[in-house]
């Protein structure tokens, strides 16, 4: 009798309806131990083939293959690359993939930070954005949204969902860490809250990045609501990892595809 075989459960939202995506937790996977589950960084120290066969599952799950993929090395930036066809071999330095090409998978890949799937589908025009604390700080964010825009995109047409990723509660911060972003963006101050000492502050990454997508013109957009930190059977998380004193953790995709 063989061995039944776990499938990815991505996470999926009604506003991307139409488009196949996914938000993919850690589940599904053939990663063990520190990894255990459904890692796709090749950037970790897992088993080099165990991170190749998630991302087979992954690319699997939304009809294609590895070779389909189009992620970036990602450097927590505001760079935005157009993908006109999957990218094989090196990866392009970047932190977004937009593309108006049938079958190449965006993808990117995070493990507190916010991943960001869009869709203009009267255009046809896609995007993942890794969206950290830096790039959506930097303007990630309204990078993707101006090259899906020279792609055929408008912005009030784009549906943005923000997926799993460190939540307020989980994400405490000190005030030099506000005083940055107060600094950069006036107003910014409604995403932070007292912490658990007079000197510190819990940032909210979803909050600030749905502002972020209201600034580039997106009308329509959500958070699915999960906090990576706090629900560690289905999420990777690097703030976990670091609290616990761990060397390493795995990383988590999320990634939408044209048919």
């Amino acid at each position: 009798m063989s061995e039944t075989v776990e499938a990815p459960e991505p996470i999926t939202h009604a506003l991307l309806d139409g488009v196949r995506h996914g938000f993919f937790t850690r589940r599904g996977g053939v990663s063990t131990g520190l990894f255990e589950g459904l890692n796709t960084g090749i950037g970790s120290s897992d088993d080099p083939a165990a991170v190749a066969e998630n991302r087979r599952r992954v690319a699997d799950s939304l009809g294609g293959t590895p070779d389909d993929l189009a992620a970036c090395y990602q450097i927590h930036s505001s760079i935005t690359r157009v993908a006109a066809g999957p990218w094989r071999g090196d990866r392009p330095e970047g932190d977004a993939v937009v593309t108006a090409t049938p079958g190449v998978i965006c993808a990117v890949l995070t493990a507190d930070c916010a991943p960001i799937l869009m869709a203009d589908q009267e255009a046809a025009v896609i995007g993942a954005v890794h969206a950290g604390w830096k790039g959506a700080l930097g303007g990630v964010v309204r990078s993707a949204v101006k090259a899906m825009e020279a792609l055929g995109a408008r912005a009030n047409r784009i549906r943005a969902v923000v997926g799993p990723c460190i939540a307020h509660e989980s994400y405490e911060v000190g005030l030099d860490f506000q005083a940055r972003f107060e600094h950069h963006d006036p107003g910014a101050d409604r995403f932070f809250a007292v912490g658990a000492t007079p000197d510190k502050r819990r940032f909210d990454l979803p909050g600030f990045v749905l502002w972020r997508l209201e600034q580039a013109g997106v009308d329509e957009a959500a958070w699915t609501g999960h906090d990576t930190c706090a629900d560690e059977a289905t999420f990777y998380s690097n703030r976990r990892a670091y609290l616990r004193g761990e060397p390493d953790f795995g990383r988590l995709m999320s990634a939408i595809v044209l048919d």
